[in-house]
C-alpha cells in the first residue's frame, strides 16, 4: 500500500498542510500557516489527539443519554474532528459545519472525506453571519472552535452574537467554545463576563497551569440555562493524561471579577499566542 504524503495548498485564509501521522496508518495533522488546527483520525473517529478537543468531547458526552442522537451546530470546521466524533458517539444526529474557509473545506472534504451517512453537512461562510440567519430554537449544541488564524474573531465575542447562540439554541441547549489566553486573562475573564450576560449557567475546563497563570493555554467554555454535570465533567477532565481543572459557581465568579460584557463597538480578537504555544496534546 502507498504511504500517505504530505498534502499543502493555499485555501482561503493561508497556507494549510495535511501532513500524515507516521505512527497511525490513517491519521493526520492539519495545520494552517504553521499554526495546528486539528487532527483526524479515519479509522479510529473517537480518537481526540489535542487536548483540548478531548474536553470538548467529554462535555458532548455528558449532555445527553450515551449514544442519544443530538443536533449540533458548529462554528469552525477544521478537519471535522469533532463532526466525526458525535457522528460515531451518537449515530443519527445532525450536525451542520459553518466554515469561512471554502477552500480548507475543499481540502479537507477531498482528502479527509465524511463517511456515507454521516449526517453532516457543511457551509462556507462567515460564523456570526450564519449564525443570525439560523432558526430559533434550532439546536441541542453550538460547538465553537473559530480562529483566525491563532486567534478567535472579535465579532464572535460579544453579547450580541452570545443572544444570537442563545436564541439559536434550545432551552435545553449547550454553548461550548475554545478559547485562549493567559494571565492576566482580560480576554478570558471578559468572555465569561459575555456569557454570563446571555446564559444563567457557566463553567470553564483548563490545565491548572494554565488556570494559575503559569502559561498560555486553551480553556473551554460552557454556557447553558441549566446547570451542566460538574460531577461527572470534573471527574472525566481530571482523568485525561494531561489533567485539566473544571471552574464553577463561586469560584468562577471570583475569576471573572469586575470584568465587563464585551459590546459590538468594543470587541477585540484573543490575544496573539507566543511562539509554541499551540502544539499537538
Amino acid at each position: 500500500m502507498d504511504e500517505p504524503i504530505p498534502v499543502t495548498r493555499d485555501v482561503d485564509h493561508g497556507i494549510a498542510k495535511l501532513m500524515p501521522d507516521v505512527d497511525r496508518a490513517r491519521a493526520w495533522l492539519l495545520t494552517v500557516d504553521g499554526a495546528p488546527q486539528s487532527y483526524v483520525d479515519l479509522d479510529e473517529p473517537t480518537y481526540l489527539e489535542f487536548e483540548y478537543t478531548r474536553r470538548l468531547g467529554h462535555v458532548l458526552d455528558t449532555l445527553a443519554e450515551p449514544g442519544r442522537p443530538l443536533d449540533v451546530l458548529h462554528l469552525g470546521g477544521g478537519a471535522l474532528t469533532l463532526p466525526r466524533y458525535v457522528t460515531a458517539t451518537r449515530p443519527g444526529s445532525r450536525q451542520e459545519v459553518v466554515e469561512a474557509d471554502r477552500g480548507l473545506l475543499d481540502l479537507v472534504t477531498e482528502h479527509l472525506p465524511l463517511p456515507d451517512g454521516a449526517g453532516v453537512t457543511v457551509h462556507g461562510a462567515d460564523a456570526r453571519a450564519w449564525l443570525e440567519t439560523a432558526p430559533d430554537d434550532s439546536a441541542d449544541v453550538i460547538v465553537a472552535d473559530v480562529f483566525g488564524g491563532s486567534r478567535v474573531p472579535a465579532h464572535l465575542t460579544s453579547v450580541t452574537y452570545a443572544r444570537e447562540a442563545d436564541r439559536v439554541l434550545r432551552a435545553d441547549g449547550v454553548y461550548l467554545a475554545n478559547l485562549a489566553d493567559a494571565a492576566p486573562f482580560t480576554f478570558l475573564r471578559a468572555q465569561l463576563a459575555t456569557f454570563g450576560a446571555a446564559f444563567e449557567e457557566l463553567a470553564l475546563i483548563a490545565e491548572p497551569a494554565v488556570l494559575r497563570g503559569r502559561r498560555f493555554g486553551n480553556a473551554v467554555l460552557v454556557a447553558a440555562h441549566h446547570p451542566v454535570d460538574t460531577a461527572a465533567l470534573t471527574r472525566l477532565v481530571a482523568s485525561d493524561a494531561f489533567p485539566a481543572r473544571l471552574e464553577h459557581g463561586p469560584a468562577l465568579r471570583e475569576f471573572i471579577g469586575d470584568a465587563r460584557p464585551v459590546r459590538d463597538e468594543d470587541a477585540v480578537p484573543s490575544p496573539v499566542p507566543p511562539d509554541g504555544a499551540f502544539g499537538i496534546g
